[in-house]
């Protein structure tokens, strides 16, 4: 396996964070496209979705008894999808506890 490291970019990684490399937030338009928490999230949901439909149609495949599935690929398709969801579950289960907490401080 080549494993090679790329230089490391400040410029870019505080354009990630929102923030000018002198360290003050970017003014509004100048921001990074498609690097916000919403459109993360959504991009996670979307791949747990996906995981799970596949792991429902290998299994639909499997009862028919399509010979091109195997029960292997099934069950591991089943245990991805599985895992996904458990940490689309913790994920939210972090986000509400940290919305409750922040809900409860007093200002």
């Amino acid at each position: 396996m080549n494993v090679t490291l790329k230089p490391f970019d400040f410029a870019q990684a505080a354009a990630r964070a929102g923030l000018a490399t002198n360290g003050q937030p970017l003014k509004a338009g100048r921001a990074v496209e498609g690097t916000g928490f919403q459109q993360a999230l959504t991009q996670a949901l979307g791949s747990v979705s996906n995981s799970q439909n596949q792991a429902s149609r290998l299994q639909r495949e499997l009862q028919m008894d399509n010979p091109s599935v195997s029960l292997e690929e099934t069950m591991v398709a089943m245990q991805k999808a599985q895992i996904g969801f458990q940490a689309t579950v913790t994920v939210r289960n972090r986000l509400v506890s940290a919305y409750s907490e922040i809900m409860n401080m007093q200002v």
